[in-house]
């Protein structure tokens, strides 16, 4: 018995020293959500990009519109306004492990993207 104890509270300890703060863990469950808006506004704001280099006035223009569009959805802008609330008390954090994780989870969705 008490070597079954010793077992499970060996792996519950290290569990709680990964353990993210609230702020932190809100911060990534938001950007999940986000995650395919921010894609599609990374790969307009490159097509917007190209465009004026290319001189396309027409295809930047329309390529703004569509980024315009995404920045009006209610939904999208209410998690996007948290997620600004959020990022100075995670950068604040006294948790070592939060600003790692956030990279981690920005990294991948930015590769998930291309």
């Amino acid at each position: 018995m008490k070597r079954v104890l010793v077992v499970v509270l060996g792996t519950l300890v290290p569990l709680q020293v990964f353990a993210l703060s609230p702020a932190a863990e809100e911060f990534l469950a938001i950007s999940k959500q986000l995650e395919d808006v921010q894609c599609e506004k990374r790969r307009l704001r490159r097509e917007i990009a190209f465009a004026e280099a290319e001189r396309r006035d027409a295809d930047a223009a329309a390529a703004r519109a569509r980024f315009a569009k995404l920045d009006r959805n209610p939904k999208t802008e209410k998690l996007e306004k948290r997620l600004a609330q959020l990022e100075p008390r995670v950068k604040r954090s006294s948790d070592p492990e939060d600003l790692p994780a956030i990279s981690l989870q920005q990294r991948e969705a930015f590769y998930r993207c291309q």
